[in-house]
């Protein structure tokens, strides 16, 4: 996985009040939409990571979403997953997913979200 800076608002690290998270500067006198090299890194297509490295969680296991019962046939034999269930799944059939997944010896992200 490649390694990209930080990309804050200007003056994250100035003042209390502002927020360590990305809002793209539209000011006409801000020094970080001239791309000043002083107020650090912009996001831009550069930075993004190659295809073969996307989707994987930071433990290095591909990450599989789990949106319905049926998601959880085709992994029968799959190593190197772990699973996240969706939000749209309520509280029972999220209990069966979790049933199922310690049957097959997989780990979910986010078991108990809900209920």
């Amino acid at each position: 996985m490649r390694k990209h800076p930080k990309f804050n608002v200007p003056n994250v690290d100035r003042k209390k009040r502002v927020k360590a998270r990305w809002r793209k500067p539209r000011g006409i006198d801000n020094k970080k939409r001239i791309h000043k090299k002083i107020m650090g890194a912009s996001p831009s297509i550069g930075w993004r990571s190659p295809r073969d490295d996307r989707g994987f969680h930071p433990s290095g296991n591909k990450e599989v979403m789990i949106h319905s019962l049926k998601d959880m046939d085709n992994l029968g034999g799959m190593k190197g997953i772990v699973l996240r269930i969706a939000g749209v799944l309520g509280a029972k059939k999220r209990a069966v997913v979790m049933e199922k997944a310690k049957a097959l010896k997989l780990r979910v992200l986010n078991p108990y979200t809900k209920g």
